[in-house]
């Protein structure tokens, strides 16, 4: 089993620790790379796993209630302890309701479940994708519309992708092919530009880092646990979920806290620490859901 999750964890460790170093070393501008990733290649790879005709969303909806319940639940949670011990709620709900279910979240779902693993994970990522860009945006401005998130491409695609399955329309077979080409680039970048994202990160917060480290994981597990009980879902949606409540927080956060000035630093710290602790997280939900 020890050597099972090391296999499937090394190559993702592994590209984001080579993009870790070629970021110290040679601090390579990513920017344009990073924007043709999220404009362009992850809508390719969710747009071919929602337009395939395998993929039928309505035996997803369960999977979707079950998302939704994940990450506003690990907002309330990190409200809550907030509140309770007196961090500023801006600080710390971002990091713990939203993941990096698009930079560790989707090659790990095909490397430990394999390529039909996808479809369900880019139905998680879809969600987490949709709060985000809607409610986590509007969270630090107000004036922000949450019906505008349907401009964000990732987002875009998603809506064409399931707009494709619902209408049972067949995309022509070598374009879909191309679409799902341009796609798979999307997984080794998202991983290399998260490791040099982090090196251009400091650890400026002990504290903050360690809470986020231990508080998103352990959030999104006992979450994951109690939905289960309240949610029948298929064996392989189970293990994704409970993998996809044992992410880091997700790298955008800090992004939207350089961009809104909320603390920066103290985000940078949660999300660099957490990234680092998903070893051993992952390492322990991976054990739980692994025969």
């Amino acid at each position: 089993m020890l050597i099972r999750i090391i296999e499937i964890l090394f190559p993702l460790f592994a590209i984001t620790a080579l993009g870790y170093l070629v970021g110290r070393r040679m601090k390579p501008d990513l920017s344009h790379a990073n924007k043709l990733n999220m404009d362009v290649f992850v809508p390719a790879l969710v747009f071919a796993a929602l337009a395939n005709k395998a993929f039928d969303i309505s035996a997803y909806l369960p999977l979707v209630l079950a998302a939704t319940v994940m990450v506003v639940g690990s907002g309330l949670v990190a409200w809550a302890i907030a509140r309770a011990v007196g961090i500023e709620p801006k600080t710390l709900v971002p990091p713990i309701m939203f993941n990096n279910c698009g930079n560790l979240g989707l090659p790990l779902a095909v490397l430990a479940f394999g390529e039909a693993a996808l479809a369900p994970m880019v139905v998680l990522f879809m969600v987490s994708n949709l709060i985000h860009f809607s409610f986590g945006a509007w969270l630090f401005d107000r004036r922000v519309s949450v019906f505008t998130v349907w401009k964000v491409p990732s987002v875009l695609a998603t809506f064409l992708g399931i707009g494709v399955s619902l209408s049972r329309f067949e995309v022509w077979p070598p374009l879909l092919t191309a679409i799902r080409m341009l796609g798979e680039i999307s997984i080794p970048l998202m991983l290399f530009g998260l490791g040099v994202r982090l090196a251009g990160s400091r650890v400026g917060a002990i504290g903050f880092g360690l809470l986020g480290a231990v508080l998103r994981p352990v959030t999104g597990m006992l979450l994951a646990w109690v939905i289960m009980l309240l949610i029948d879902l298929p064996p392989r949606e189970q293990a994704l979920l409970l993998v996809f409540g044992a992410l880091p927080p997700a790298v955008l956060n800090y992004m939207f806290a350089e961009r809104y000035d909320q603390q920066p630093d103290k985000v940078a710290s949660m999300v660099l620490i957490g990234n680092v602790a998903a070893v051993l997280f992952l390492s322990v939900a991976l054990a739980l859901v692994l025969d």
